[in-house]
């Protein structure tokens, strides 16, 4: 015999969960043995594990102190480069008016302090001139010789007024002397403090190549985003970046000016913290704002480029101070009381279903374990993919969601069994239930969702473990309720077990007070002025199904005990037409 189309819908659901679970376990697999970037364990927020501080003092050209305004804007920038994401449970605060207090779960990586410590301003400068970074030169006896200090007499004023950031005559011969006797690894200036409308003096990140800069053009708050991808074309790594429309306007300019200029006249330079991240030649005329730099990136650094460069907008620069390891400032033991508040809300869940739906609580149960696994292996990639960590309001999410999950399956449930109520077979329960019940559930988890994404995005940093928590769940929740609760149930309900409404499969047409009694046949009970003693006791005897009587059952099977003449007739009284 042919299988009916709601067991082939039941096993294709199924298989498609058991396929979404090897490919979820599959890519933390890959990120734990391939990568080596991933665990088996989530990991854990300061709160719960400890981690980095890292003390940063705002620097300021005049040395006065910097206003709060400066501050909050420089924390915002440096929580976006540590946690951009907004789950990895970073802290920064602000410390006596003029610190900046980092605070970071686990072990900082090198990549990270770098992002917190390389803080100053993002400046784009054009190119006047570049060089080796050698201070001495090969004198006429052959032998090597320090460049000179340059000469308080030399000229220092330019001798024809400079008309843009890329004007040689900024070049002055002062200037000029400088670069030469300039050192990469001791510097004689503040390169991360120069004035922004006079030339610069500096070096590369690496101490390669020295620079003569003109004055600053742009600064990293016209940069309004930066990615890093494969170009299609040559297969190398690039940082593209986007512009806001003023930032467009005037790169447009700048792009117009360099395009076709000679080198290293068609050059401009990033420079963050006094010294240059890229300086790429102008090779087009870019007006729409969307510049790509090229050049011989890997995948890192083409990465960290883009995060300096979208990230890099600090209004002051910054100074470290400290950089110690703090422990947690909740400890295990929270976690722990946590985790045990969490089993205790599962264990009562699990009891109130099995004693308020028999069988039908271990569909429930099973529910809520292969949601646990799915929702355990997603931490886990997230964690790796992008740096989610677990904190005590994190926690906190999980353990709330176990009841908001709970009710789905409970609004299903009663929704079957209001079907056996009216009459329908167990099987046509099942499908008439689901369909009317998810339309409740979806909007339900819907709203839970809106509400977790509301949260996350205005709450606190503290809070947003809590909210982002909550919605991943609820989707999970969802997700279950498609391709396993309901799956499951529609395969029971063609068991002899279920299918034939056992008292204890929680299924029972008779204990639920069920109108249909099998061919042609209803329970219609007595009008209860017309009952004796005797029917009155043998009516108390089946409270529990009359209780479950809708007071539409209840009209309708009083209006069946009447005929035309306003009296009951003997086979009415017994139930039959």
């Amino acid at each position: 015999m042919a299988t009916s189309t709601p067991v082939r819908h039941a096993w294709r659901a199924l298989t498609g969960l058991l396929i979404v679970t090897a490919v979820l376990f599959g890519i933390n697999a890959l990120g734990v043995h391939v990568f080596k970037a991933s665990s088996w364990t989530p990991e854990l927020a300061l709160d719960l594990q400890g981690g980095t501080q890292i003390i940063l003092e705002a620097q300021t050209a005049d040395g006065a102190a910097p206003s709060n305004e400066q501050l909050n804007q420089a924390v915002t920038i440096i929580r976006q480069r540590v946690d951009a994401s907004g789950v990895g449970e970073a802290d920064v605060t602000t410390e006596g008016g003029r610190n900046i207090v980092v605070q970071i779960p686990g072990q900082a990586d090198e990549q990270t302090r770098q992002r917190i410590e390389a803080s100053a301003q993002l400046q784009l400068r054009g190119v006047l001139y570049t060089g080796q970074p050698a201070t001495t030169f090969v004198g006429p006896d052959g032998t090597s010789t320090p460049f000179p200090t340059p000469d308080p007499s030399l000229n220092a004023t330019p001798t024809t007024e400079p008309t843009n950031g890329s004007d040689p005559a900024w070049i002055t011969e002062a200037l000029f002397a400088q670069f030469q006797a300039y050192d990469c690894a001791n510097p004689d200036n503040d390169p991360a403090n120069a004035p922004k409308d006079q030339p610069l003096i500096t070096c590369d990140v690496d101490g390669t190549v020295k620079y003569i800069l003109g004055p600053v053009e742009l600064d990293g708050s016209s940069i309004s985003d930066a990615t890093f991808g494969l170009e299609q074309t040559t297969g190398r790594w690039a940082v593209n970046i986007k512009f806001d429309d003023a930032g467009t306007k005037t790169f447009g300019q700048i792009s117009q000016r360099l395009f076709g200029a000679t080198t290293p006249l068609n050059q401009f330079a990033f420079v963050l913290d006094g010294s240059v991240l890229s300086a790429p030649s102008m090779n087009a005329i870019i007006l729409g704002g969307d510049p790509s730099i090229t050049g011989s990136f890997t995948q890192e650094t083409a990465k960290t480029l883009a995060d300096q460069l979208k990230y890099g907008a600090l209004p002051l620069s910054f100074e470290v101070v400290s950089s110690d390891t703090i422990s947690a400032t909740l400890g295990s033991q929270q976690l722990q009381i946590g985790l045990i508040a969490g089993l205790i809300g599962l264990a009562l869940v699990a009891i109130y279903s099995l004693i308020v739906y028999r069988a039908l609580g271990m569909v429930i149960i099973a529910s809520l374990i292969v949601m646990g696994v799915l929702t355990y292996v997603t931490i886990c990639i997230l964690a790796w993919r992008m740096g989610f960590r677990l904190s005590l309001a994190g926690v906190a999410g999980l353990i709330v969601s176990i009841g908001f999950t709970a009710d789905s399956f409970i609004v299903y449930f009663e929704r079957i069994r209001d079907e056996l109520r009216d009459g329908k077979s167990i099987t046509g329960a099942v499908e008439d239930g689901w369909s009317r019940a998810k339309r409740t559930i979806y909007i339900s988890k819907s709203i839970n969702v809106l509400a977790a994404v509301v949260l996350y995005i205005l709450a606190d940093a503290t809070v947003k473990g809590f909210a982002f928590t909550l919605g991943l769940t609820t989707v999970i929740d969802v997700l279950i309720f498609i391709l396993f609760t309901h799956p499951v149930m529609q395969l029971l309900a063609r068991t002899r077990f279920f299918g034939s409404g056992h008292p204890l499969s929680g299924m029972d047409p008779a204990a639920l007070g069920a109108v249909y009694r099998g061919r042609a046949q209803f329970r219609a009970p007595a009008v209860a002025s017309t009952k004796t003693a005797a029917e009155r006791r043998a009516s108390r005897s089946r409270g529990e199904a009359e209780r479950r009587q809708t007071i539409a059952e209840r009209k309708q099977a009083e209006l069946a005990e009447l005929p035309a003449s306003g009296k009951p007739s003997p086979r009415e009284k017994e139930g039959e037409l």
